[in-house]
This record gives C-alpha cells, sequence and structure tokens, in this order.
C-alpha cells in the first residue's frame, strides 16, 4: 500500500467516456468525494480518455478497452487502490469486460471496492459465475438499489454487501449556457417541461418503442394543452436525440417541442432541470437531477434501478409496459395538483439519500486508511 509520503493511487473503471451524462455525473461525484478526503492521483479506465481528462479533474485517464492484457496490467500494479464503479455495469453483456480489471488486481493483490453499482439483469450462467467469483475477493461491496443487493445476494455473494446510493446525488450544477440554449429555440420566460427518452437496451429489454412513443407524445401534448408550456427533450446519451425526435414526430403540438443538440455538461444538464416547472423521464440521471433542483417529476419507470430510486422517495412506480394512455395522463395530472407536496417530499427525503451516498467514500477511506 502507498506510504503516507505521496497520494494514494486510485484507479476507476465504470462507463466512462463521454457517452452518457449519468455515468459522467457518477465519475464526478466519485473524484468531489476522494479530493474532499484524500490525497490522491486518479487514473481512470476510459473509453476516451481526451474526453474524461477534459471533463473531470483527474491526473491520468487511460483507453482501458483499447490495451492489452499486459498493458492493462502495468496500470493495475501500480495502483494503492482499484475502483469498479459505480452505475449499471454488472449486467449480462457486459459483466465480464467490467470484472477484467478486478481479476487483474486480485491478482497483483490490490484491494478493490465496487462502488455503489446496479446489478441486472443477470441470468447468463458465465456473467453469474464471474460475478460471483470476482466480487467474493473485493474488499468492499457497495450497491445503490436493493434489488442489486438482493440479485448479489441470490448470485452467491458472501460477503457483507452496504446498501448506499448514486454518487451523481453529490454533483452540484454548473452555470447554464444561456445563449447556447436560447439558440436551440429554448424560451426561458415561457413554462417549460422537461422530457427524457432512452433507447431499448440491455437495461431496458422489454420495452416497445411504439409504445412509449405513444405514450409520451400524448402526454408532451396534454402537457402544452394544460399548462401552455413548452417541451424540452433532454438527451442524456447520444441515441436519446433519435428517439426524442421519434416522440416528437407523434406529436400534434410538435411545434411546441424542442431536442437539444449541443453538447451539455452533467453539471450544466443539472443547472437546466432547475427551470423546468415539471419533468417526466425514464433515464435514471434525469430523474436524480430533478429531485436535486427539487423539479416534481413522474417517472417512467423501465429497469429496476429507476424503481429502486422511486422507493427511496418514496414515489409510486407503475410499470412502464402497463401503462395506458389515459392512465399516464391523469397520474400526471393529479401529480401535476399536488406539485407542491412532491417537492416537499422530495426535499424531506433527499438528504438521507445523499448521506448515503457519502457512506460509500467513508468505507473507502477507512479502507485506505487501515491499509496503509
Amino acid at each position: 500500500m502507498a506510504q503516507q509520503d505521496r497520494p494514494f493511487r486510485i484507479g476507476i473503471s465504470g462507463s466512462y467516456g463521454g457517452m452518457n451524462l449519468g455515468d459522467e455525473a457518477i465519475l464526478d461525484g466519485i473524484v468531489s468525494q476522494l479530493r474532499e478526503s484524500i490525497a490522491a492521483e486518479i487514473t481512470v479506465f476510459s473509453r476516451n480518455p481526451e474526453d474524461t481528462l477534459s471533463r473531470h479533474r483527474v491526473e491520468r485517464s487511460v483507453p482501458v478497452r483499447n490495451l492489452t492484457r499486459k498493458e492493462v496490467s502495468r496500470e493495475i500494479e501500480r495502483l494503492d487502490l482499484f475502483i469498479l464503479g459505480g452505475g449499471g455495469i454488472l449486467y449480462d453483456r457486459d459483466a465480464e469486460t467490467y470484472l477484467r480489471e478486478v481479476f487483474l488486481a486480485h491478482e497483483f493483490g490490490i484491494p478493490v471496492v465496487v462502488y455503489a453499482v446496479s446489478a441486472g439483469p443477470l441470468t447468463d450462467p458465465s456473467a453469474r459465475g464471474a460475478v460471483r467469483e470476482a466480487l467474493n475477493q473485493v474488499a468492499v461491496v457497495t450497491v445503490r438499489d436493493r434489488q442489486g443487493y438482493r440479485l448479489l445476494e441470490d448470485v452467491g455473494i458472501d460477503r457483507e454487501i452496504h446498501l448506499t446510493a448514486d454518487s451523481a446525488l453529490l454533483i452540484h450544477p454548473d452555470q447554464l449556457p444561456l445563449e447556447a440554449l436560447k439558440s436551440e429555440g429554448v424560451e426561458f420566460e415561457r413554462h417549460l417541461v422537461g422530457f427524457s427518452v432512452r433507447e431499448p437496451g440491455p437495461a431496458a429489454p422489454d420495452l416497445d418503442p411504439e409504445h412509449y412513443y405513444a405514450l409520451l407524445a400524448n402526454t408532451a401534448d396534454f402537457m402544452v394543452d394544460r399548462l401552455d408550456a413548452d417541451v424540452v427533450f433532454v438527451p442524456m446519451e447520444r441515441t436519446d436525440v433519435q428517439h426524442s425526435h421519434a416522440v416528437v414526430a407523434h406529436m400534434h403540438n410538435s411545434e411546441r417541442a424542442e431536442v437539444l443538440r449541443r453538447k451539455y455538461s452533467a453539471q450544466q444538464t443539472l443547472g437546466l432541470l432547475g427551470c423546468f416547472e415539471f419533468a417526466v423521464g425514464m433515464r435514471l440521471h434525469f430523474l436524480i437531477f430533478a429531485a436535486l433542483q427539487g423539479t416534481p417529476f413522474v417517472a417512467l419507470p423501465y429497469a429496476s434501478k429507476v424503481v429502486g430510486f422511486l422507493d427511496d422517495l418514496g414515489m409510486e412506480t407503475p410499470p412502464l409496459g402497463g401503462v395506458g394512455i389515459g392512465q399516464l395522463i391523469a397520474r400526471i395530472d393529479r401529480c401535476w395538483d399536488t406539485r407542491e407536496e412532491i417537492r416537499a417530499k422530495i426535499k424531506q427525503r433527499l438528504p438521507a439519500l445523499q448521506a448515503r451516498a457519502r457512506e460509500t467514500n467513508r468505507l473507502l477511506v477507512r479502507l485506505l486508511a487501515a491499509s496503509s
């Protein structure tokens, strides 16, 4: 382990590299907590090191998916601690990819912290076996939701699992680039409602695109008619732009909708959520940003991680596939009428969630202190 006369060398591996604003918010939360706690030289294992270095206060970033095992080994063996996470990375398709560095850390005797991850779907026997073998050797396991906790128990993790929370709950908004947003058609003097959609994918294998396009289009039309509001679609990753336009194409009031095209940071997007009077969303971190800004929202819970977040806030969790247009509009109408109660509930529940998010870093720092 590191001596007291130099910073701890810490590696972080997750879904990083500018592909998804939620993942970048997670990394910002992890890095900020580390900076507040210890002296550290941080290396991020990224899909796009240049993007990572431009966004985050880290010393080094390496193109993990382009490196050979020998090259990755050199990066791992120099570390004092390896962080896996956070976010939803332990699922059938990608679990073994992300665990490659964990197994290398085990070979070199480098302690590993699993940092506020989600797990699932995990049905593939090979992926389940890899998760079980890797996580039963790590120093600390933390998950961000109860479903992940139960799934890791079911997979066969026999060490203590800590329920913490998403590190994105700890980020802060940046100043809004008002001129850029105005150039995209966002008129801040009007009533604004934010929307978030996502693509079908590994985290949402049961989504029927045509169903939710129509669902969200009718919902957006309702918000235009009910509130005389403009609807702003906020892409959290690149593919969201395509699906946002598909929803707009189904709208009757499409002239009142804007799909953001420019690239904004997670912190700028968080700031934007504070400009909305209401939000309707599918992506977890869009909902987290709304909660951080006290913006009342209705969620379309496509995956267990969204359901877990809603449970933590004490909010309703209807299944996306089982919701009809009339049901959703009636629910949104009710939530709009009770938006101040929703705002108050978020304000009441959020501090406990943020305290849980800080707990992951506390466990990490305690491990370093005991090992140094």
